[in-house]
């Protein structure tokens, strides 16, 4: 159509030449929008693409078994994991993973609301990259804030430890590099209760399993059924299990080496402060936002994304 507009009798007959331009104009404004709705999308499916690249670890396309247990400071710390609980289980809904809780340890009531702390919680995160997208939050959270458990809201700094493992099989195997024999393990039952000793069970359906050789203790509590119980509570021991040998490998390549390698469990990863300013910086990418509380309420993928990425 364009070609017939640069042929000299083009505009021999006005009323036929205008139709042809306006129909060009209403054809490139539909291809235009096309075009920019295809770029839109194609770099939409770069972008998780992308990502995705980053994500081929043996074990990043597992469930993830997630860990937190408040640091020393009473109320503020076991609030403090709490409110970590919560960003985690709002940061799954975003994924589209389910966020099971294990097992929870409650602490101290008579806060703020009546609300009451976690000394440490255990949660099975499933979905597809559930590991992968997780793993890099292993490590110590920070939090400065004006404490709400004190008249006067002084400034608190408070710490809680996560830590994220792969998910294995109940029976373990050669995924986990660790063969369990029935007379390594204790085994324990117990009456499953909420905080303050609140919704205890009829029946002893909890269970806690003790890893006699390495000392590991392992509890899982919320479903109804005993065996159920029993098959989580193995899922964590194997991850545990696999924590286990990972780091006594990396002691021994640091023996090997005679060098300091630097372990990220344990190390400070992230700041949260909420006064007198608002902040959450990660000290290993240096990403950081002002968005304190979109971050709690679960808005992490930028964090996710910059761990992913150096780390590659």
């Amino acid at each position: 159509m364009e070609a017939e507009t640069i042929k000299p009798n083009f505009w021999e007959n006005t009323e036929k030449a205008a139709e042809i331009q306006q129909e060009i104009s209403f054809i490139k404004d539909e291809v235009e929008a096309v075009e920019e709705l295809e770029k839109n999308v194609d770099e939409e499916k770069l972008a998780k693409l992308e990502i995705k690249t980053f994500l081929s670890g043996k074990y990043d396309r597992n469930n993830a078994i997630l860990e937190i247990f408040s640091g020393a400071g009473g109320q503020d710390s076991q609030d403090w994991a709490t409110m970590l609980l919560r960003m985690y289980e709002k940061y799954c809904a975003t994924k589209g993973f389910q966020a099971i809780v294990l097992h929870q340890t409650f602490g101290e009531g008579g806060g703020p609301e009546g609300r009451i702390g976690t000394k440490s919680v255990t949660m099975e995160i499933r979905g597809n990259y559930a590991y992968g997208f997780l793993k890099k939050e292993s490590g110590t959270h920070r939090l400065v804030r004006q404490s709400p458990f004190n008249a006067k809201s002084l400034r608190q700094t408070s710490f809680a430890q996560v830590s994220v493992l792969p998910e294995l099989s109940a029976q373990g195997g050669p995924a986990s590099g660790w063969e369990i024999k029935p007379d390594e393990l204790k085994i324990d039952t117990f009456k499953a209760s909420g905080p303050g000793g609140q919704y205890v069970n009829k029946t002893e359906s909890a269970v806690r399993i003790t890893h006699i050789p390495t000392g590991i203790v392992v509890a899982s509590q919320t479903e109804r059924l005993q065996g159920k119980n029993k098959d989580n509570a193995m899922k964590i021991l194997y991850a545990k299990l696999f924590k286990l040998k990972e780091e006594q490998h990396k002691e021994k390549i640091k023996e090997l080496k005679g060098e300091n390698v630097a372990v990220s469990f344990g190390s400070q990863i992230r700041s949260y402060v909420l006064h007198p300013y608002k902040m959450v910086k990660d000290l290993r990418t240096q990403y950081e936002t002002s968005d304190a509380e979109g971050v709690l309420n679960g808005d992490l993928e930028k964090f996710i994304e910059a761990e992913l990425k150096m780390s590659s």
